[in-house]
């Protein structure tokens, strides 16, 4: 039986066990995923799994319910159905609920690669021989990952909708005597996806990161690379550009305000690669400009968050949205990249930062009198949501900069920045010309961004406290 068949089946059996009044939504989905995963410079870890999950949410009665199973036969989707009316009798009454998304048409997703979908596990080890090849006689660990998404949603309204995504993805780290370096990439093509170019990347940076020095907290002028302004993304999307988050007046979001620099573009894009083309709801998914040359533009909203905004769903639900609210989860940061400071065409001396960066964020190197090059940003945690104040650490490599040189390795060091501040106008010196695009714990989520050149960061301590 087809995903399709699958969801219209559980439909039906709301229909049938909760009465006409019931209305259902259902989503079914097959996922193929596959992860290498490799330690010590050996892949010591090759799985892969099928699943077909079953997704439902039910109004009746004037109560909501969701649940979920994996059994997909006749007894287990009448299991699902019976427990998640039982629930909903147990639900407090939903005032809000904003009805189901109408019979309307959902855009194209776009082709998916077969060869990505069908994937074998030797050439995923292919990648990662490669990668450790390329990293010398540094220790490497990491992963490289696979996975293959077809999904389909039916509704009580007579709403159908159904598209596949795939995605490749590569995160390793080189490491000399404690120095971590870091590569990452995310793609629609498993070949696409360099593991040599990567692991060189990680044992050049891991290289460079040795002796590192303690500096003094304070604000620095920073480079970020793609790593590190994902992060950047991550936390505006959940915490900032969320139409939930947006209606309690727990976000910095203010449409029409010119809240960020000039040079800051940003885009949910999920069909600008291989993404599914509905939600969770079944509305389709477009693009959604969220900051435009500067200025906030939207937030994102499922149907529950556009009604409470008189606004139309922007094709951002989530499972579990009722808690969460809706998530933008394939952001592109974009914008105008050469101005003065960026110093585009310009090399470093000294210490090359060829050997740490690549040429796109090496100019952007090439612009700081003063300042810090960051990798990556981990662990970090909201201390103020209205705001955005984000604390964190970073890793994978900081460098100290002078005079556009790298000049030496730098331990790592906390922060405490407000996001949306940090990126505020007259902040963003300059943009790199590149984006890389980066992937998320999950499949199906990604960050693509360049490096990124900011006025001032706030380091509150160094790696002694």
């Amino acid at each position: 039986m087809t995903e399709i068949e699958l969801a219209g089946q559980v439909v039906e059996l709301v229909r049938r066990l909760g009465g006409s009044g019931a209305q259902a939504e259902a989503v079914v989905t097959r996922a193929d995923l596959a992860l290498t995963r490799f330690a010590n410079s050996a892949i010591h870890q090759n799985v892969s799994e099928s699943t077909v999950g079953v997704r439902l949410r039910l109004h009746v009665d004037g109560r909501t319910a969701a649940g979920s199973g994996s059994v997909v036969t006749a007894d287990g989707l009448r299991a699902l159905v019976e427990r998640t009316l039982t629930a909903a009798r147990l639900c407090p009454p939903d005032p809000g609920w904003p009805g189901l998304a109408p019979p309307v048409p959902v855009p194209d997703a776009p082709p998916v690669d077969e060869a990505t979908a069908h994937a074998e596990p030797d050439e995923r080890a292919d990648r990662v021989r490669a990668f450790v090849a390329a990293a010398g006689d540094l220790t490497t660990a990491g992963y490289c990952r696979t996975s293959h998404r077809s999904s389909a949603f039916a509704n009580s309204a007579g709403h159908t909708a159904y598209g596949s995504s795939v995605e490749a993805a590569m995160d390793g780290i080189a490491r000399r005597d404690g120095a971590d370096g870091v590569a990452r990439r995310c793609a629609d093509r498993l070949a696409d996806l360099d593991g040599a170019e990567l692991g060189a990347h990680a044992a050049a940076k891991a290289r460079a990161a040795a002796d590192p020095v303690e500096l003094p907290p304070g604000r620095y002028e920073v480079v970020f690379e793609p790593a590190a302004v994902a992060d950047l993304l991550q936390n505006l999307s959940w915490y900032g550009f969320n139409g939930k988050r947006y209606a309690e007046r727990q976000s910095f979001a203010e449409p029409g305000v010119a809240q960020f620099d000039q040079q800051v573009t940003v885009v949910d894009d999920p069909l600008g690669a291989s993404g599914l083309p509905f939600d969770a709801e079944g509305t389709g998914r477009r693009a959604l400009i969220l900051v435009d040359a500067g200025t906030t533009r939207a937030v994102a909203h499922d149907r529950r968050t556009a009604a409470d905004a008189g606004a139309e769903s922007t094709g951002h639900a989530i499972a579990g949205g009722a808690t969460w609210g809706p998530m933008a989860r394939n952001l592109r940061f974009a914008g105008a990249a050469a101005g003065p400071a960026s110093a585009v065409g310009r090399s470093t001396t000294g210490t090359a930062a060829g050997a740490v960066v690549d040429t796109d964020t090496a100019a952007l190197v090439a612009g700081m009198r003063r300042g810090l090059l960051v990798t990556d940003l981990w662990y970090t945690r909201v201390l103020d949501p209205k705001s955005l104040v984000v604390t964190g650490l970073t890793r994978n490599g900081v460098w100290l900069v002078e005079d556009g040189t790298v000049v030496r390795a730098v331990r790592d060091l906390r922060f405490t920045e407000s996001y949306p501040r940090a990126l505020g106008p007259g902040a963003v010196l300059a943009l790199g010309a590149r984006p890389v695009r980066q992937p998320d714990r999950v499949d199906g989520t990604w960050w693509t961004a360049p490096s990124v050149r900011l006025a001032s960061w706030h380091f509150t301590g160094g790696a002694s406290g």
